[in-house]
């Protein structure tokens, strides 16, 4: 079944040529085998779509903005698909919770309010299973008109050893002013068998890229640069922060170049316990790169 009309152009490059059906926050329960398409909703004070136990849905093409809530929320979902769609000033973009084969792929977002402990472009929280992927979005948080934590967060989730959550080819730019927020966490209270690859991080936060604990979790050939902020930390770290213990991680290959809010270089830190970490001297500490890692203008058709 197709929900509404088509989009003849992807939501991620939106233009004003783009068509789209305005219409009210969107609730299903128990549905299945359904694509969401070529949307306009203003959530206001909720979600501009929650889907709850449901399976088999594709939202893509579609437009969702200015909520107190999330874009679209995800409770206990099966094979979940967010595709192709534009996400501008609500709590949180995506977030999956307790769901298996989830794909947030190739969306753009914008300006995520939060507040604490919401804030992210894309949260996994306790997401599990083979399929989970946050893969190839681009977001900004433009100071002044956002209040973001993590960018992307991957919390008390678990991949498979075959089939790793993947965090690959992201773009990120923007964050703080949060003293904890920043760019990509992973094994956030925990976790397994997760990748982040090839994404690039400007001006991400508090910090770029990090594992706060979990195993089998990889930060591999990433480019993170932050300038000196108020509120800016570290580039890249591992540092286990729960119970849940923290071994057999990989961070290799990552270019990295930050400074904290003394104005003294801190590309990379590891805390020591999380046993020995692949690949840790081989990342690139202090790197000749700047805020041109991205353009000056990562989305298009913004609001």
């Amino acid at each position: 079944m197709i929900l509404a009309i088509a989009c003849t152009t992807s939501c991620g490059q939106v233009n004003s040529g783009a068509a789209y059906k305005k219409v009210k926050p969107l609730v299903l329960r128990g549905q299945h085998d359904k694509v969401i398409s070529g949307l306009d909703i203003t959530g206001d004070a909720a979600d501009c779509i929650l889907l709850v136990k449901c399976y088999n849905i594709t939202i893509k093409n579609s437009r969702f903005h200015h909520s107190k809530k999330n874009g679209v929320t995800i409770l206990a979902g099966h094979n979940i698909k967010v595709l192709n769609c534009y996400f501008e000033k609500l709590a949180t973009g995506v977030s999956a919770t307790e769901s298996e084969r989830v794909d947030i792929s190739h969306n753009s977002f914008k300006n995520m309010q939060g507040p604490f402990p919401r804030g992210q472009f894309a949260q996994f929280d306790a997401v599990y299973g083979a399929g989970n992927k946050i893969n190839y979005n681009t977001g900004e948080n433009i100071a002044g008109q956002s209040d973001p934590q993590d960018a992307i967060n991957v919390y008390k989730t678990h991949g498979t050893a075959a089939s790793p959550v993947q965090v690959i080819g992201n773009r990120i730019r923007g964050g703080g002013p949060s003293k904890a927020g920043g760019g990509i966490m992973l094994g956030d209270n925990g976790g397994a068998y997760i990748i982040a690859q090839d994404n690039i991080l400007a001006d991400p936060g508090q910090y770029g890229m990090a594992i706060a604990g979990g195993n089998h979790i990889s930060i591999i050939n990433n480019t993170i640069y932050g300038r000196q902020q108020p509120f800016t930390n570290v580039g890249l770290y591992i540092w286990n922060q729960h119970q849940s213990g923290c071994l057999l991680n990989t961070i290799a290959g990552n270019k990295v170049n930050f400074t904290n809010a003394k104005g003294a270089p801190n590309a990379g830190w590891n805390q020591g316990n999380c046993g020995k970490v692949s690949g840790w001297e081989t990342n690139l500490f202090g790197a000749k790169i700047d805020a041109a890692i991205l353009p000056k203008q990562i989305l298009t058709g913004e609001e």
